[in-house]
C-alpha cells in the first residue's frame, strides 16, 4: 500500500511538473511585443539587412519557444520568416488562414492605419504542429510590416 502511495504522489508530481513545464514552452503576448520591440530596435542598431538575414537563419536572439519573427514589405512582399526561410522573397499578399481570412492584407491594414496592433487567425503551431488560434501582433518600421505572435490553446 505504501509503494501504490508513492506511485500516486509521484504521478501527480509529475503530472503538475508537466504542465508548468508546457506553460513555459508558451511565450506571452508582452514576449510577442518586445520581440518586435528588439527587432526595429537592432535594425535601427545594426541595419535592417543584417536583423533580416538574421530572422532568416533562425538566429535565437530572434526565436524563443513559440515566437518567431516575420518581417514584410507593405505591398506583401515576405522579407523575413523566422520559422519558414522559404516564405522570403515571396508575395503573400493573398496569403490565408485555414478560414480563408486574408492574414497579410489584414497585417498590412493594421500596420497603415494604425501604426501597430494585434490580429487574430489560425495557423500551424511549429511547437505542436496542431491549427491553433493565433494572435500577432504588427508594427509598422519604415516600409515594412515586424510581426509575432503567440498561439493559444
Amino acid at each position: 500500500m505504501k509503494r501504490f502511495l508513492q506511485t500516486v504522489v509521484m504521478m501527480a508530481a509529475f503530472a503538475v511538473g508537466s504542465a508548468g513545464a508546457a506553460d513555459a514552452e508558451r511565450a506571452s503576448a508582452k514576449d510577442a511585443v518586445a520581440m518586435v520591440k528588439k527587432v526595429i530596435a537592432d535594425m535601427k542598431k545594426l541595419g535592417k539587412d543584417k536583423v533580416i538575414q538574421d530572422i532568416q537563419a533562425q538566429s535565437p536572439q530572434y526565436r524563443d519557444r513559440d515566437l518567431y519573427v516575420s518581417v514584410g514589405t507593405l505591398e506583401g512582399m515576405s522579407l523575413a520568416n523566422g520559422n519558414n526561410a522559404k516564405m522570403a522573397g515571396k508575395n503573400i499578399i493573398d496569403l490565408k488562414d485555414l478560414d480563408g481570412k486574408l492574414i497579410t492584407r489584414e497585417r498590412i491594414e493594421i500596420a497603415k492605419t494604425k501604426g501597430s496592433g494585434w490580429q487574430d487567425y489560425k495557423w500551424p503551431d511549429p511547437v505542436t504542429k496542431a491549427v491553433q488560434k493565433k494572435s500577432m501582433y504588427v508594427e509598422r518600421h519604415e516600409d515594412m510590416t515586424v510581426a509575432c505572435g503567440i498561439y493559444k490553446d
